[in-house]
């Protein structure tokens, strides 16, 4: 589940803290009011593992990274289907009037996506992530209908809880240098 560099870690919980924290906000569309201090509370320690992480990252930036100029090109091109297949999706979605299947259309493509940019940079515990998510997305319909939930609490919360695990992870395996 190691990052082969420290770098590529502690910038791994700078994005995933910060992607936590925006599934948590995202199911603070319409969540369960019992949900709201717990979708709160993970939005902030979210967003504190992003500022840590950024520390680290910046404290070891010119340390070793799988980011090479061929690395960097191809995490830029599957970055950029990930955008394009979730515009169109959502747009396709809102087009249909079923706004509310557009987050777990988006969870899936990011989980989906990320499967090769763990694959790229080498790093297993993004393969976890990537699992996790999909499932999330594949869930949330389903779950969200059984027990009158909007899909945007259940997959934020489900997604959000995920990125913020695998960002605490990444932080502590920067932070432990391996």
């Amino acid at each position: 589940m190691i990052a082969l560099h420290v770098r590529d870690a502690a910038a791994t919980a700078v994005i995933f803290g910060f992607f936590a924290s925006s599934w948590y906000g995202w199911a603070q569309e319409a969540p369960p009011p019992a949900w709201r201090k717990l979708l709160a509370t993970g939005s902030i320690t979210a967003i504190l593992m992003a500022v840590a992480g950024g520390l680290l990252a910046w404290r070891h930036w010119s340390d070793g990274t799988a980011f090479d100029a061929d690395t960097s090109r191809t995490f830029g091109i599957v970055v950029g289907i990930e955008f394009g297949l979730a515009g169109i999706g959502a747009g396709i979605l809102a087009a249909l009037r079923r706004s509310e299947l557009i987050s777990a259309w988006i969870a899936l493509v990011v989980g989906v996506h990320l499967f090769p940019v763990a694959e790229l940079i080498d790093y297993p515990l993004i393969h976890v992530v990537a699992a996790l998510i999909t499932l999330v997305a594949l869930a949330a319909i389903p779950v969200a209908r059984s027990r009158s939930l909007k899909v945007s609490a259940v997959v934020g919360v489900g997604a959000g809880s995920v990125l913020l695990a695998a960002a605490v992870s990444s932080l502590v395996i920067a932070l432990v240098g391996y």
